[in-house]
């Protein structure tokens, strides 16, 4: 059964390190986490702590033009969604995305709200929003 939505308030990229560190370390296989928000709010900032927290070294760059990336120099694999320019679900359909979901990786995918019908009930949401103060950023997550 999924929690209730928990806000974490994000002062600044020290802070997101440390949440994403935090979530790449507590990953199980066939872990989504679906991401969410404006342009600009640090989704693939957050993706790069994530990767971290997994043990990745390698570097992560945001996957818009090939939709996904795999990297597997961690202690489980990662596979980076972008589906900011996904025009037809049947793309992800296309792409074999419930190998990456239903798989033995973790799945991080930005702009997750675009494809929301195929997101995994139980995958950790988070929704980034801007702040009030330069820098900061309000995560509301559901885990």
């Amino acid at each position: 059964m999924k929690s209730k939505e928990q806000i974490f308030i994000i002062k600044n990229q020290k802070d997101t390190e440390t949440f994403g560190i935090k979530l790449g370390r507590l990953a199980v296989p066939g872990t989504v986490i679906a991401l969410a928000g404006d342009l600009g709010t640090g989704k693939t900032t957050l993706t790069k702590a994530i990767a971290k927290g997994l043990g990745i070294s390698d570097i992560i760059t945001s996957p818009t033009f090939n939709i996904v990336k795999e990297y597997d120099s961690g202690r489980l694999p990662l596979y980076h969604f972008d589906v900011y320019r996904i025009g037809d679900i049947d793309e992800m359909h296309e792409l074999g995305y419930e190998e990456y979901f239903y798989g033995t990786g973790i799945c991080v995918i930005e702009w997750a709200d675009i494809i929301e019908e195929l997101i995994p009930e139980d995958a950790v949401r988070i929704n980034i929003e801007y702040g009030t103060e330069e820098g900061e950023r309000i995560y509301k997550c559901i885990f």
